[in-house]
């Protein structure tokens, strides 16, 4: 487990350099715009995703466009979802604070919320509203925090709004972890006082998993809170496997070990 630990530290740190390497060479050519700042974080997230040796299966059509909303497991799913389509993720302001990460969250253009502030909230919802005229989905976690899988949480509304108001698409997507040798779902998950610096190093040492994200179809909802139930109801349903969605076969990560099947 060690040696697996510090050959994936290295793999990481070489991802991480080429991240940073590829946003300054588009940087020189000019102004980078919010498309091409979600772009390079989906480029970025299959470098990483490799690193990790994480295996990345879809069902179902990855949004285009529109509010994209998903249960929420750990930081891993920022890497997994973004490693199949660009997005705009909406996180939690404290994600911006982070070492490295946080840097590299704000220069793929995620929207950061201070959850306990109402008027975040409001101004979040603006922000919202004008990335949804974009050709790439806001990916949202209406639960507000991760879980550990066991149930998925209620779903809040406030921020469906934006895409209510504009009548765009809402897809609902499930995301879970399978891992090798029967381990549990909950021992990848990220959640409670866990220490991200203990996690992240567990997590290293882990012989593999795949992860598992199936998206429904896209619809359009009259107002809020029916959005909520629905895609709520949808996630809960897809991940206990009574939903099941068009498998996809489009190509993604030609360069990390993403696949799609």
């Amino acid at each position: 487990m060690i040696f697996r630990s510090f050959r994936r530290v290295v793999a990481l740190a070489v991802a991480l350099a080429a991240c940073v390497l590829s946003y300054w060479l588009i940087r020189i050519r000019g102004r980078i715009s919010l498309v091409q700042r979600a772009r390079w974080l989906h480029r970025s997230a299959c470098r990483v995703s490799g690193a990790f040796d994480i295996r990345v299966t879809v069902q179902g059509q990855p949004a285009t466009q529109g509010l994209v909303v998903a249960n929420h497991l750990s930081y891993l799913d920022i890497i997994i979802i973004s490693s199949i389509m660009p997005c705009f993720f909406v996180s939690k302001v404290e994600v911006g604070r982070w070492p490295y990460f946080g840097r590299a969250a704000r220069t793929g253009g995620t929207i950061f919320i201070n959850r306990r502030s109402r008027a975040s909230t409001a101004e979040v919802a603006r922000e919202i509203a004008g990335r949804l005229e974009l050709p790439v989905p806001v990916l949202l976690f209406p639960e507000g925090t991760s879980t550990d899988g066991s149930e998925v949480r209620h779903f809040h509304s406030s921020l469906f709004e934006p895409a209510i108001a504009a009548s765009v698409p809402v897809t609902a997507a499930a995301v879970r972890y399978v891992l090798k040798d029967g381990a549990r779902e909950r021992d990848l998950c990220w959640f409670d006082d866990t220490l991200f610096l203990s996690h992240l190093w567990k997590t290293l040492g882990t012989t593999g998993f795949s992860a598992e994200v199936i998206f429904s179809q896209p619809r359009v909802y009259g107002d809020r809170r029916t959005a909520a139930d629905a895609t709520h109801d949808e996630v809960a349903a897809m991940r206990a496997g009574k939903a099941v969605s068009t498998l996809s076969s489009q190509p993604n990560c030609a360069d990390s070990t993403t696949a799609h099947r």
